[in-house]
């Protein structure tokens, strides 16, 4: 309606406009005001790239045996830098994808980077080239994603299976479970509780490796 209203009125016509009728002019300024103020909005709102933010500071470096620890594995779609949420209020099994916000990396990605920060503080880490002989961490992740329990409310779920062997005999498995309640219902209240869902799986994975040292350093 403003942009209708205000098209043939240049600087003086305005400046004209301003002293017959200046209330009008002055809804008009605020209006298209607004709408630039909007505009600008949607603008920084397009291609939003998140993380897991910062990893936690590490005291000191460990002494614990080495690690080989592999990348996290993951299925398609986690295998991309595709945001995944899913409406659990209107159709539990279906999967969708934001359209302007993504991860900086495959969440696999993320999650092995955290990983390995995490037990860095433990204990030496490896890659599995490496030719140490050492326990080998293979995760694979099965869920990392927003789940939205209704309109206004949703919630993080991360779920991996973390298999430890060494010299092709298996040590302990297990599938880990982790989640975290969203202070908002879009992509940046997902992300801050998908960081704190992930710093919880890591956590209950590094205290599950220590009740396994006992058979890794067989």
């Amino acid at each position: 309606m403003w942009e209708i209203a205000m098209q043939g009125y240049g600087m003086s016509g305005l400046f004209g406009l301003v002293r017959r009728r200046p209330a009008f002019a002055l809804a008009a300024v605020l209006a298209l005001s607004s709408v630039a103020g909007c505009a600008g909005t949607g603008a920084a709102l397009t291609n939003v790239r998140y993380d897991l933010g910062p990893a936690r500071p590490a005291a000191s470096a460990g002494s614990g045996p080495a690690l080989k620890v592999l990348d996290v594995g993951a299925a398609d779609p986690l295998d991309s830098d595709r945001f995944v949420y899913r409406l659990a209020y209107a159709d539990a099994q279906r999967i969708a994808v934001y359209r302007d916000s993504k991860w900086t990396a495959p969440p696999a990605q993320l999650l092995t980077q955290r990983l390995r920060a995490a037990l860095s503080q433990r204990g030496a880490v490896l890659g599995g080239e490496d030719s140490v002989r050492a326990p080998v961490l293979k995760v694979e992740l099965a869920q990392f994603e927003q789940v939205f329990d209704g309109r206004s409310q949703s919630h993080a779920a991360v779920t991996a299976r973390a298999t430890l062997t060494q010299d092709g005999k298996v040590l302990g498995q297990r599938t880990f479970v982790a989640r975290a309640p969203a202070s908002t219902p879009d992509a940046a209240g997902g992300a801050a509780a998908l960081a704190t869902a992930s710093d919880d799986l890591v956590d209950q994975l590094v205290v599950w490796l220590g009740t396994q040292a006992g058979g890794a350093a067989q």
